[in-house]
């Protein structure tokens, strides 16, 4: 047997066990991420679930009951990119939704991106990318370890919550835009134009029945506080003089932004389950011969969860329909992809705090405040220290955290420490505040614990503020109506993480599991490493 005989019969056999262990791996990886999801949510509903959605993730996959995220502001833009990176905004730089950026003088949006424009939609909801994204994603991972033979797909109604999870190497990014008109978008980073299947999709007809009366999925007599439905806790559309069922969606499109309204209503999530299948569908998701990767976000539950809070019969009914669409997903991958032949998991990209006003009115220490207020008040009392009356000290309140006009500060010649350092104490001095930090302690200090790491998980040398604070627990921006998040108490941290499928083992943990944990995971699964990453791998949910 000549060498070069024997070379090309073992270069043979190498290539033919490499495709052989290609095939033991999943065939798609499917990251589910449900916006402002509580881990409570789970166990609150379990009663309302069928055994097809989230509890068959549940009893058949792998629960980390006990899983938090380990950084503020826990908000959309940062949920995402750390679910995908396998890190914290101190190294993906996604440190917000907005920012302020520095150079620019001005707050920049964390998907936006001026080099590109949109492909459907308008200008203002298409110039979009994840440049703003500082290191890989799990799936740029993967698609670099396979010189990019495999896809990534990503699908969220929110831009953020597609873009800045399929990363920087994905195939295409897809969110919603409503309007005049319910289209699914994308920009030309990705591509010159929609496939043929996403114009068949915005068609007109395809989308009518996305605008169907929302009434409660089941009786409403079935539902917790049905007695209190209608409310002045709860946010109402316009158009409509209660915060009670039902909505009819076709007469109040015209006062709340036409067709987006769907994305307020558990419809939007609806429409991203099938625009999901369809996308698995066209772009032979799973056939690649290598494992591909689809992201879905399902942003309509946030929607909701602003306008209508935690304990509403709104939030209830769209988890309920939630976890029908779940159990239709799961149903369409099993005879398109193959049981066992996919992995998936599901989280949520923050959590969020009941109704501070429902929760005063119940005995509970809570209230929402405005960030002018605070500004306005921080800054007479440094006019007082300073005998200077200049607005323009402050540039920025955002994230919790305070930029200071450096360029102003250098005009009136005064010592910008000595600023943080009065600032400092004006913040700790309100008595909404819990403390307040310099960046310089921030970025400093070791061996921080508890908030004071959270703030520095979540801090950005480049793009993060001058001075951060800490609001009280149950204390929030925002109006009287509605709620919001963005804190690192238990309420906004705490949030599911579910394994499942393929090399997945089935049980649970209330071992401490952290969100930059769950991208080293998957990669590790898939036979790569991800070195950007500073979540640590949970090999216990492996099957080995």
């Amino acid at each position: 047997m000549s060498k070069y005989f024997l070379f090309f019969t073992l270069l043979s056999i190498h290539y033919s066990n490499a495709k052989n262990n290609q095939t033991e791996k999943p065939k798609l990886v499917v990251a589910i991420v449900v916006d402002q999801m509580r881990y409570d949510f789970l166990e609150n509903l379990s009663n309302r679930f069928t055994e097809n959605g989230f509890k068959r993730l549940i009893d058949y996959g792998y629960n980390c009951k006990n899983n938090y995220f380990n950084y503020v502001p826990t908000v959309t833009g940062p949920g995402h990119s750390s679910i995908s990176t396998g890190s914290t905004p101190m190294t993906h730089g996604v440190v917000g939704n907005n920012w302020y950026d520095r150079e620019k003088k001005e707050s920049i949006y964390c998907a936006n991106d001026s080099d590109y424009r949109h492909i459907g939609g308008d200008a203002y909801s298409g110039n979009k990318s994840p440049n703003n994204l500082l290191v890989d994603t799990f799936a740029d991972v993967n698609k670099l370890s396979n010189n990019n033979d495999s896809k990534t797909i990503s699908v969220a109604i929110k831009d953020r919550g597609s873009i800045l999870m399929g990363g920087k190497t994905a195939d295409a990014a897809y969110w919603y835009y409503g309007k005049e008109r319910a289209q699914w978008i994308t920009s030309n980073y990705y591509m010159n134009e929609l496939p043929d299947w996403v114009n068949n999709f915005n068609n007109e007809d395809n989308l009518e029945k996305y605008l169907e009366d929302w009434v409660t999925f089941e009786e409403i007599t079935n539902y917790d506080n049905y007695e209190i439905d209608d409310n002045n806790y709860e946010k109402q559309f316009k158009g409509k003089d209660n915060s009670a069922f039902p909505y009819s969606i076709k007469s109040l499109m015209k006062h709340n932004d036409c067709f987006d309204m769907i994305k307020e209503t558990p419809y939007g999530n609806s429409m991203t389950t099938d625009f999901a299948i369809e996308a698995i569908i066209n772009e032979n998701l799973g056939k690649s011969g290598f494992t591909d990767v689809l992201t879905i976000g399902y942003s309509s539950t946030d929607y909701v969860g602003h306008n209508f809070g935690v304990a509403s019969v709104e939030t209830q009914d769209v988890y309920i329909r939630l976890d029908r669409e779940i159990a239709k997903l799961l149903s369409f991958l099993d005879k398109e992809i193959g049981e066992n032949q996919y992995t998936l998991f599901l989280t949520g990209d923050h959590g969020v705090l009941e109704i501070p006003a429902f929760l005063s009115d119940s005995g509970v220490n809570a209230t929402a405040i405005s960030k002018e207020d605070l500004t306005e008040k921080a800054l007479r009392k440094l006019y007082n220290v300073f005998a200077i009356e200049d607005e323009k000290f402050i540039v920025n309140v955002e994230n919790n955290q305070i930029y200071l006009n450096d360029e102003r500060i250098r005009e009136l010649n005064l010592d910008k420490n000595i600023i943080i350092d009065e600032l400092v104490e004006i913040l700790q001095s309100f008595d909404f505040i819990t403390n307040a930090y310099s960046a310089e302690f921030i970025l400093n200090s070791q061996n921080l614990s508890g908030y004071e790491k959270l703030i520095q998980n979540g801090f950005h040398k480049e793009r993060s503020g001058d001075i951060a604070f800490i609001l009280k627990p149950n204390v929030i921006f925002h109006d009287r109506k509605g709620t919001t998040h963005g804190s690192g108490y238990n309420y906004d941290t705490h949030v599911p993480l579910i394994f499942y499928g393929n090399g997945i083992k089935n049980g649970e943990t209330l071992d401490y599991t952290e969100i930059p944990d769950i991208a080293p995971t998957i990669s590790e699964l898939l036979g790569q490493k991800m070195k950007n990453s500073t979540g640590k791998i949970l090999d216990f949910i492996l099957k080995k």
